[in-house]
């Protein structure tokens, strides 16, 4: 039925899905540039398409009353945003029983006004030796879809350096709340490096 729905769906649709197939292995999928609430809709489109078994996270109230067993049901874990700090284990715990499935994060955590994108993606990857697959919407050429899957090294300004130019020409839904792809902790790290001796 799903993937009656997004071929439906990507058969009307004006954008372009892109050619890259899904990986063979579970791995983070992140979500950017984050502008729009359509980025869900795209990302539903795609997994469909795909074949991906996903699972994403969301703030706890959009699973509150009727709409916790829809959200649920495509793939949803609730996040409560004032315990952020349990997300990362949890989902850590749950790769680590066995679980499998591809989590799609948006690390921007919201649609614009953040000045750096939040590190989880990071921190669970790395924790459980998941790839990461770069996924996108890109206005300028009306296409979305997967891009590649990336080993994390641990040295986060590479990484991110990867990452940067990867989306570098994506521009998302709504262009004007793109934000520049950058961790906080690569500040801590360049801080570091300017403060130690020579």
């Amino acid at each position: 039925m799903r993937r009656f729905v997004s071929r439906l769906y990507w058969a009307c649709s004006r954008w372009t899905l892109a050619p890259q197939l899904a990986p063979t292995r579970p791995t983070v999928f992140l979500g950017a540039p984050h502008t729009s609430n359509w980025d869900f809709v795209f990302m539903l489109a795609v997994a469909w398409r795909r074949g991906v078994r996903m699972r994403w996270l969301g703030k706890a109230s959009l699973f509150r009353g009727w709409r916790g067993p829809l959200m649920r049901a495509i793939g949803g874990i609730p996040v409560d945003r004032a315990d952020a700090s349990r997300v990362v284990g949890d989902v850590v715990e749950r790769i680590r029983r066995g679980e499998v499935f591809g989590l799609v994060i948006t690390p921007e955590g919201t649609r614009g006004g953040a000045e750096y994108w939040k590190s989880g993606f990071y921190r669970i990857a790395r924790e459980t030796g998941l790839g990461v697959t770069l996924c996108f919407v890109d206005r300028t050429t009306m296409t979305t879809g997967l891009g590649p899957t990336i080993d994390l090294t641990g040295d986060v300004r590479a990484d991110m350096d990867r990452i940067r130019a990867f989306y570098a020409d994506k521009a998302g839904f709504r262009p004007e709340l793109r934000i520049e792809p950058r961790l906080r902790d690569e500040r801590t790290a360049d801080e570091d490096t300017a403060s130690a001796p020579a």
